[in-house]
């Protein structure tokens, strides 16, 4: 009366193997996605700094009646907690300062700051001179080429 059927429940390889391939497609741009992202991010932690070494520059003048530190280290601790550092990622172990006119000991009355940014397009800092040099050189804020710099200056 009753016959058995020999149907079995499941996905068959193709089916598996077609939606693998989908996840694979999806899971690689969103990869390539979040390696644009984490650019940005780490361009947007640059300009926090740049921003944070200005007021902190400008305090210094004010306070030194006129006259720039020759080192960036000259800020810490009394104007900025600490004197950031660039993040990991962009190949620059150091922000470029360098204080005005050339080889001032005790009367710099300006100088520049540079940060090399991974998009080149970032227009994040307006009124900065985009330049492959710093200070007058030609790789001083360039770590790597095709690297933009931006000097900025008081």
């Amino acid at each position: 009366m009753f016959k058995k059927q020999n149907k079995q429940g499941g996905f068959t390889l193709i089916e598996l193997l077609v939606v693998i391939a989908i996840i694979g497609i999806l899971a690689s741009v969103v990869l390539a996605s979040l390696n644009s992202a984490r650019k940005k991010s780490r361009d947007a932690r640059r300009i926090a700094d740049i921003s944070q070494l200005r007021v902190a520059l400008e305090l210094y003048f004010d306070s030194t009646s006129g006259s720039y530190p020759t080192a960036l280290s000259s800020l810490a601790p009394a104007y900025i907690p600490v004197v950031p550092v660039p993040p990991a990622g962009g190949g620059q172990t150091a922000y470029a300062y360098g204080a005005g006119p050339a080889s001032c000991t005790t009367a710099c009355t300006t100088y520049h700051l540079g940060a090399a940014l991974e998009e080149a397009t970032n227009p994040a800092l307006p009124g900065a001179n985009s330049t492959l040099g710093f200070d007058g050189g030609t790789a001083d804020c360039a770590v790597a080429a095709g690297t933009t710099c931006y000097d900025i200056i008081p």
